[in-house]
């Protein structure tokens, strides 16, 4: 099967996936890494994928991103939309203020220098680091060279945020205090994210649904919506009651897979 990639007219911020397979290698030497995975994510939506180590969470996301090719089933995307990506690692240029980080893809972009300023500007606000302009990235935290990465990532003026584990470095409070920050952002923006994570309890405190998939290779055997009224407390017994779920869940999948 061909696979395909469309951008349906009309919609904006909707990513769908229809029967997605991956193989990697050919022959004897072939790895099913997804088998026909099937989504839809609405516009708006914040989808949290979970799942063991190597079942095919960050390939989905890379697939989606356009960074790789499937080898079967079809990916649509939002009118136009064209995926910010964001990994574990900010990936700053090290040599380049933190305005000139963030102004890389506006310049990309072709927008006038005049427009580029101003946009850095109202980007570097929204992530509260409007005083920090003209730092580079080794005089930041960890916590804070992540905001310049997220930054960065909503300079490319997209719907659709594609988040790889990117609190997964950092200490519970940093993760914490940005976990507010992308859910204020999520939510003044209308953005839909998709967004992997190990961690059971910040997908409970962030998604409004919850995927499990399956260890290798990564088929999706379990959802759920998260019913909680937001703002969410990570440490709150309705999130911990729901993330006990996911781990039970998930390490059933894994016993199951390891016998």
């Amino acid at each position: 099967m061909t696979p395909t990639t469309t951008t349906p007219r009309g919609v904006t911020g909707s990513v769908a996936l229809r029967g997605v397979t991956k193989v990697y290698g050919q022959g004897g030497n072939a790895v099913l890494a997804l088998d026909r995975v099937s989504l839809d994510v609405t516009p708006g939506e914040f989808v949290c994928l979970v799942g063991a180590s190597g079942c095919g969470k960050s390939t989905l996301l890379n697939l989606v991103a356009g960074l790789d090719r499937a080898s079967g089933g079809a990916i649509e995307l939002g009118d136009g939309v064209n995926p910010g990506l964001m990994f574990q690692e900010p990936a700053l240029f090290p040599w380049l203020t933190v305005e000139a980080n963030v102004e890389v893809p506006l310049k990309l972009r072709g927008l006038p220098r005049a427009e580029r300023r101003a946009r850095v500007a109202e980007l570097l606000r929204t992530v509260h680091l409007a005083d920090f302009g003209r730092r580079r990235p080794h005089q930041l935290s960890g916590g804070m060279r992540q905001r310049v990465a997220l930054a960065r990532t909503l300079a490319l003026d997209t719907p659709v945020l594609l988040m790889d584990e990117p609190f997964g470095a950092l200490d519970a409070m940093t993760r914490d205090i940005l976990h507010d920050e992308l859910e204020r952002i999520w939510s003044e923006r209308g953005l839909t994210v998709l967004f992997v994570t190990h961690n059971v309890r910040e997908a409970a405190r962030l998604a409004d649904r919850i995927i499990l998939l399956s260890s290798r290779p990564g088929r999706i055997i379990w959802s759920t919506r998260v019913d909680v009224p937001r703002p969410r407390r990570i440490d709150s017994p309705e999130i911990a009651t729901i993330a006990a779920e996911v781990t039970d869940r998930l390490r059933t999948e894994v016993g199951r897979h390891g016998q």
